[in-house]
């Protein structure tokens, strides 16, 4: 058996749908020559989970650069010891005391709705039964998504004012290693590496022949142009931020905490993994956040009476003149959390099954014997649509959430993967989607494009979303006692 038809599955554009209707018939599948898919819920303890033996597979050694960020380490000892250097720039505490950076951005982006808001329609296009005018479309909703996660991460990572929420665009600099420059649109260099690698990335021993010899064919050709302009911003950002700290300059962001510990100790990384740790920040830390706030706005677009029961939630503790909504107001708001939750589970940013490998001498999943050095995986789509965990999974039902119903669902809820390798940012992703979600919600109302309108999904190796225009006017925010 050859990889070549799962390729053609990730050249549809949305491999784990396939894989999920596959999944309905065979709850094991496999996808290549020594490759296993799994549809089971109850597989993620075993491929994923804190004890799994499991490692990560190949794909993350040759598809990485010459230096590992801590999502492309393989060895368990060399990643507990990477973590530990991050994980207090990453923790929760740390995170909070960065929330007026979150906050800055949240006011920028309040401040262009106010400038496109339109007048109050009628209560046929506010209840989403009727299109609004197309000149009335005034927001691409998906694209603000962009800039605000990353003018809040590269301020939170860089204490660099990227200025996209002020120009209303992502042009910024790129330098190459020979200090020259050039100006490029962020967006357009930031997914290609993905697509391309989702295209050809199933045979790893060919893989590197393979990535340069499909340059000759002018779509992927673009696609390494792309690459190569995502990482000169890259090397932007990461050298003039050394320059600051090498002028002496003590800043409140992750980059000090890379280059120092809390006591104010050097870590001794060499540059390359510096450089590697922003790559991961910007790219993991931007889009798949920016894709979930697109995502739950649409779905509560789509479900009105999750939204009304939100914006019930939230304007019981905030004040009608709130702007920016403050964490400690929301944060611990049940109903806010499951909306996210349930979009987050719904439409994964991070849809495809995360590569692992059986140990040498094999293991069990699922209770069967796996031989050793098979690559196994779940999809996160696949995975939440599983309705043995998540029944009407089709469905966006943010209840399921709630109470001890709720907590007996997280050892399945995979959007930010599992165990120990689960995704060290996901507190600062929460920060960015609470802050905005309740903000947004409490100020303005949005409709989409018409009452059947469906968001565009193309899956790399995230869920990437088309555009997404809508209509936005204020509201009348009710006082509160």
């Amino acid at each position: 058996m050859s990889a070549i038809p799962f390729m053609l599955m990730a050249s549809r554009g949305f491999r784990s749908r396939e894989l999920q209707e596959l999944h309905q018939e065979k709850p094991v599948i496999r996808t290549g020559p020594n490759t296993l898919s799994y549809g089971d819920v109850r597989a993620i303890k075993d491929i994923y989970g804190h004890n799994t033996k499991c490692i990560k597979d190949p794909s993350y050694v040759v598809t990485a650069g010459t230096h590992y960020h801590l999502a492309d380490v393989v060895d368990k000892g060399d990643h507990a010891r990477k973590r530990k250097v991050l994980s207090s720039a990453y923790a929760l505490k740390n995170l909070e005391t960065w929330e007026h950076k979150v906050s800055d951005k949240v006011e920028k982006v309040v401040a262009h709705f106010d400038k496109v808001c339109t007048a109050a329609p009628s209560a046929a296009v506010a209840s989403g039964k009727v299109a609004p005018d197309p000149k009335d479309l005034t927001v691409d909703f998906r694209a603000w998504t962009n800039y605000f996660t990353l003018d809040a991460i590269a301020d939170i990572g860089l204490s660099e004012k990227l200025g996209f929420l002020d120009q209303g665009s992502d042009v910024c600099i790129a330098e190459r290693k020979d200090g020259s420059t050039y100006t490029v649109n962020l967006r357009e260099a930031l997914y290609p590496t993905a697509r391309k690698q989702s295209l050809i990335l199933w045979n790893y021993e060919w893989y590197p022949v393979l990535n340069k010899l499909v340059n000759v064919i002018p779509f992927f050709g673009r696609m390494q142009k792309s690459s190569d302009n995502w990482d000169n911003i890259v090397w932007r950002r990461s050298i003039e931020r050394l320059r600051r700290y090498e002028a002496g300059e003590k800043l409140d962001d992750f980059f000090q905490a890379l280059m120092e510990d809390k006591n104010g100790r050097a870590n001794n990384l060499e540059w390359g993994d510096v450089v590697s740790e922003v790559n991961i920040m910007m790219n993991a830390g931007s889009v798949t956040t920016a894709i979930a706030i697109a995502n739950v706005m649409y779905q509560l677009l789509r479900n009105p009476d999750c939204l009304a029961k939100l914006r019930e939630e939230i304007d019981a503790v905030l004040d009608a003149d709130d702007v920016v909504a403050p964490y400690d107001k929301v944060k611990h708001l049940p109903y806010l959390r499951a909306c996210l939750d349930e979009s987050l589970r719904i439409f994964p940013p991070t849809s495809h099954g995360l590569p692992r490998e059986t140990p040498e001498e094999g293991m069990e999943i699922l209770g069967q014997w796996v031989p050793g050095k098979t690559t196994v995986s779940m999809s996160a789509y696949v995975a939440h649509r599983d309705e043995r965990a998540f029944p009407k999974a089709d469905q966006y039902i943010p209840e399921r959430w709630l109470g001890e119903e709720g907590k007996a669902l997280q050892p399945y809820f995979v959007a930010f993967s599992a165990g120990a390798r689960s995704c060290i940012g996901r507190n600062i992703s929460y920060l960015e989607q609470t802050k905005i979600l309740a903000s947004l919600v409490h100020r303005y109302e949005f409709a989409l494009p018409h009452p059947g309108w469906e968001l565009k999904r193309l899956e790399t190796m995230n869920l990437i979303l088309g555009d997404m225009p809508v209509k936005v006017w204020r509201r009348q925010v009710p006082a509160t006692d």
